[in-house]
């Protein structure tokens, strides 16, 4: 135990003993919050309020003393005179910490300097805090401490708590965007027999009662397919899913996916939808669609450009995939430019193989990329006035995928001769290729009706929204190796 952590302690010891135990008070009469007072002090001026919070400062002057009270939405000055609160009360305050949580009752005022205050009647010290918080002009800098300790991250940096203010708002405004386009939100399971519905890795666990391996999900799409051949026509889905791989500014192995079906539509309709959620949440939850992020003004308020990832590779690699024959040919194309590829891959896997590494770096404005091989698409309908490329697109912003959709296939027939070829490329060594789901194909024998699908990564979103770096910087939690 350091100095510091003993005197606390000590201290709250001897209000222990004096009968003054601040754990063993149970709720507090909050009246206001600090923005709320300064955003109506006209009409709140000399009226009663009582707040709380953490102090954040404290300047002691004789018979008087002012300290900084922080709770959710901000900071309010408190105004402490002996000759208003008793000398008891006074001496007790003068004892205070820093980081102790406190509740101040008494009159709105501006002092002479102006700034909007509580004038004190009475104190309650709420919970002694026993650590010291970072020191208040240097803050929690450590990033790795930062994501550790987020509890104190949140509220020795105010613009952290800014950001995740914004996260809840940005949620609300999707979920806002898709019910007033007649979408059904649905909870589907997390635990699943089969995973699927993307490329991925899954974590593995074990039902011990039912004597079997489940998986958690990685992606919403089958479950959701399933309610589109139930009727329900416009559904989605806002959660958690997980992934068993690498960790990067970009990746966390639990994540918010958003996933939405709707039936009679196509990936046109996908686009549109997309288009309009980006700038609608953009102009609800920052007051405009001009984004800042990072080196980059991203502009969602005009109309996104389209691009195939054929025309892509032509753009940037000076490669033109359409006189490339077949996959041996795309496996020397791939060799002459450096590109390492697997045993398993063909033409589509190499496409996208010269997208990545010649294309990705150029997509800083909002770009929807179209028409992915079939090899990389098991899920999506196939272009038929195009063989061997299907009805997909990727949204890609400041040179990231933000967003995957498709005209979902429907044929029984032919998502079973996709998902053997996906057992087949597992078998010859992908381990993300998809699984044979039979329960899903037999809910596609009943019949789904054309349909659009859309599956967005909230927290890129989110980034892309508060101008953070780091996916890490917009999860409340993000994974960490124990220390």
């Amino acid at each position: 135990m350091d100095e510091q952590t003993r005197i606390r302690l000590e201290k709250l010891q001897a209000l222990q003993e004096a009968g003054q135990d601040p754990f063993h008070i149970v709720k507090y009469g909050v009246t206001h919050r600090s923005e709320e007072i300064k955003e109506n002090f006209t009409t709140l001026e000399g009226s009663a309020a009582s707040i709380a919070g953490r102090i954040m400062s404290k300047r002691l002057m004789g018979k008087a003393a002012f300290c900084d009270v922080q709770d959710r939405d901000g900071r309010i000055q408190a105004y402490i005179r002996r000759d208003d609160i008793g000398e008891d009360a006074f001496e007790a305050f003068k004892a205070y910490d820093i980081g102790d949580i406190i509740g101040v009752s008494g009159e709105v005022f501006k002092t002479r300097s102006d700034e909007i205050s509580i004038k004190a009647g009475s104190v309650t010290l709420l919970t002694k805090s026993l650590q010291v918080p970072p020191e208040k002009f240097h803050g929690l800098r450590d990033q790795e401490l930062r994501y550790r300790r987020r509890y104190v991250d949140l509220f020795v940096n105010p613009e952290i708590r800014d950001v995740f203010m914004k996260r809840t708002a940005i949620i609300k405004e999707i979920r806002a965007f898709l019910d007033g386009r007649g979408f059904l939100e649905v909870d589907t399971p997390v635990l699943q027999n089969i995973p699927g519905g993307a490329a991925a890795k899954p974590f593995v666990t074990h039902h011990n009662t039912l004597h079997m391996d489940m998986y958690l999900r990685f992606a919403l799409e089958l479950p959701l397919k399933r309610l589109i051949v139930g009727g329900l026509e416009r559904v989605y889905e806002m959660g958690w899913v997980f992934r068993n791989e690498g960790m990067s500014l970009r990746h966390n192995p639990e994540y918010t996916l958003l996933e939405l079906y709707q039936a009679y539509t196509d990936y046109y309709g996908m686009m549109e939808l997309t288009e309009s959620m980006f700038r609608q949440v953009a102009e609800k939850v920052l007051g405009t669609a001009s984004v800042t992020y990072g080196e980059y003004e991203i502009d969602l308020g005009k109309p996104f450009e389209k691009l195939t990832m054929l025309d892509a590779v032509k753009k940037y690699a000076d490669v033109d995939f359409d006189a490339v024959a077949d996959t041996a040919a795309a496996r020397e194309l791939a060799k002459a430019h450096h590109i390492k590829t697997e045993k398993w891959h063909e033409k589509g896997h190499i496409l996208e193989l010269f997208f990545e590494k010649y294309a990705e770096e150029h997509l800083i404005q909002p770009t929807f990329i179209m028409d992915h091989p079939v090899e990389i698409s098991p899920l999506a309908k196939m272009k038929p006035d195009k063989p061997g490329y299907t009805e997909r697109f990727e949204l890609w912003i400041t040179k990231r995928e933000f967003g995957n959709a498709y005209s979902e296939l429907n044929d029984p027939v032919d998502q079973r001769r996709r998902f053997m070829h996906q057992e087949a490329q597992k078998d010859a060594g992908n381990d993300e290729a998809n699984s044979i789901d039979e329960d899903f194909l037999l809910a596609l024998e009943y019949g789904m009706p054309p349909t659009g699908g859309l599956g967005i990564g909230v927290d890129r979103l989110i980034m892309l929204l508060t101008d953070s770096p780091s996916i890490r910087d917009v999860l409340l939690f993000p994974t960490m190796k124990p220390e």
